[in-house]
């Protein structure tokens, strides 16, 4: 079947009229098998209005914005959007296009060896002037579109060379570059577009986050329909006109954000109130040393010390580029580096290799948990036992039932919710995922346990339970150092925060004094740069 067939097939004239409503889902569900990810979920997003759409980890969200997307068919339900409704189970990609939805992810799809001209002209086309493509002619079509969504970047410009926000607004403009600037259609056009971001500030840092979202409430003072994912509470409140959440793929609510605090999202997210999601509390480590560093340097680094105590958190605060992935690779031995002194435990060492400083009992969980850690195409069971699987052998043999009852007992203990420890990894959603790679290398009793961005895309509740599992360790002599672009947390979960900027540690912050306020404003003192 064409594709203009399939969309006439799949396209049935709206039974009422609604002009003040952008997008309305009705009645949509959605099973894998077993698994009822949306179930009979219905919400409408109101024309020009930020729609905030919530929810845990495995509530619905990804699943929903597939349907939408045409990616994944639902079982049942509609889908009215640009004043036609469309089956459920008939979307695809280019009805979704010719509806009027558009779409931007967490990592926005850009290309940084091209320009910014050379990246829109690919969500759109290249001009063409006697069989050549018209540069000029896309130079000028570039200028117009980045004043118009006032983008400070130049139509020459590189995009690896844009600031981390800058790049996410172009994708946002090269989604949006063939909408009306108004905010409206003119006679006889469908409805101006609906704008749908997937969680576009999960690797941003603060002051990025700041850029973008006020870009996105000039578009939506601009009359643009944007619905609007993330698990960051504070952007909901701060951004959305209203907002819909759903949990275990049913519809909670849709409301006004009006009058909601963070403390009300976290309960409707959850089901029930969540008094402290980080379980923030200040240690006195008065254990041995768990790390001693002295002089480190390599990539960034121009001279790191650090003390770590057992029984004790270190926050690691700094810029994109200031260091903190490279220096806890370089502890795991993954990167190499050069020290004056690096004693683990008390016992002098070199990091030659990752396996030396397991030994050692020192654990890391990495920045991209899907590329580096995440083993998709296998169990959970065999994902658990991956950093111990010795564990589980008796005379050369694997003991699959002593390995199965470890499975469970950790699936129970991190509440990670799986169809069974023999279910694939990569069916888990991405807060279940993280619990299992926290559970695997907390099994092995670590002495040292580096955190790269943890929550990255961790939704409330996922993320109590990973810091409840972490402090518990901690509260029995482990210690751990725990990088993240979100300040907030870092102060919330830290027991004291290093400041690293210029390759060094710049400042050590404890106390009254850690807080989100106090950490960006030590990061970006004395020179420091984005």
């Amino acid at each position: 079947m064409s594709g203009g067939v399939a969309l006439d097939a799949a396209r049935r004239s709206a039974t009422a009229s609604e002009p003040s409503v952008a997008l309305r889902v009705s009645n949509v569900s959605k099973a894998f098998g077993a698994t009822q990810a949306l179930d009979d979920v219905s919400f409408a997003v109101g024309q020009g209005s930020i729609h905030g759409l919530l929810g845990g980890n495995g509530s619905g969200k990804s699943t929903l914005i597939k349907i939408l997307a045409g990616v994944y068919h639902g079982d049942s339900g509609d889908v009215l959007i640009g004043g036609e409704v469309v089956p459920a189970r008939s979307t695809t990609p280019e009805i979704a296009r010719h509806q009027g939805l558009r779409f931007v992810h967490q990592d926005p799809g850009v290309i940084g060896a091209m320009t910014v001209a050379e990246n829109l002209a690919l969500g759109g086309r290249f001009p063409r002037r006697l069989g050549a493509i018209g540069w000029r002619q896309l130079r000028h079509r570039t200028n117009a579109l980045l004043e118009r969504f006032e983008i400070d970047a130049d139509a020459e410009s590189l995009i690896e060379d844009l600031r981390p926000a800058t790049r996410t607004m172009v994708a946002i403009a090269r989604a949006l570059q063939d909408e009306p600037d108004d905010g409206h259609a003119g006679d006889g056009e469908r409805a101006m577009s609906v704008l749908v971001l997937d969680e576009p500030t999960a690797a941003l840092p603060e002051h990025e986050v700041q850029v973008l979202l006020e870009s996105l409430r000039g578009y939506g003072r601009r009359g643009q329909s944007i619905v609007y994912v993330s698990h960051r509470l504070d952007e909901i409140v701060s951004l959305t006109d209203s907002l819909t959440v759903l949990r275990d793929g049913r519809h909670v609510v849709t409301r006004p954000t009006r009058g909601l605090t963070e403390r009300d999202l976290v309960h409707l997210i959850v089901g029930r109130p969540v008094e402290s999601v980080m379980s923030a509390h200040r240690r006195r480590p008065s254990g041995a040393s768990a790390l001693s560093v002295r002089g480190l340097c390599g990539g960034p680094l121009k001279g790191v010390d650090i003390e770590v105590r057992r029984g004790e958190i270190v926050g690691i605060a700094g810029l994109l580029g200031s260091g903190r992935t490279e220096l806890l690779r370089m502890l795991f031995g993954a990167d190499r580096g050069v020290a004056e002194r690096i004693a683990v435990g008390g016992r002098e060492v070199v990091p030659s290799s990752v396996q030396q400083m397991m030994r050692l009992g020192v654990a890391y969980i990495p920045e991209r948990r899907e590329q580096d850690a995440a083993l998709l195409d296998m169990t959970v069971r065999e994902n658990l036992s991956a950093a111990d699987v010795s564990r589980f052998r008796r005379h050369g043999r694997l003991r699959h039932g002593m390995e199965r009852g470890a499975a469970k007992d950790d699936i129970a203990r991190f509440g990670i919710r799986t169809a069974g420890d023999r279910a694939l990894l990569g069916t888990l959603s991405g807060g279940n995922m993280q619990k299992a790679i926290v559970a695997r290398w907390l099994r092995r009793r670590p002495l040292l346990l580096l955190l790269d961005d943890p929550t990255q895309g961790v939704d409330v509740g996922a993320r109590a339970d990973l810091y409840a599992a972490i402090n518990a360790a901690v509260d029995e002599g482990m210690a751990a150092i725990l990088v993240t672009s979100d300040f907030e947390e870092l102060a919330d979960v830290s027991d004291r925060v290093l400041i690293l900027r210029g390759g060094r540690i710049a400042r050590e912050v404890v106390g009254t004094e850690a807080t989100r306020s106090r950490l960006t404003e030590h990061v970006y003192s004395d020179g420091g740069t984005a």
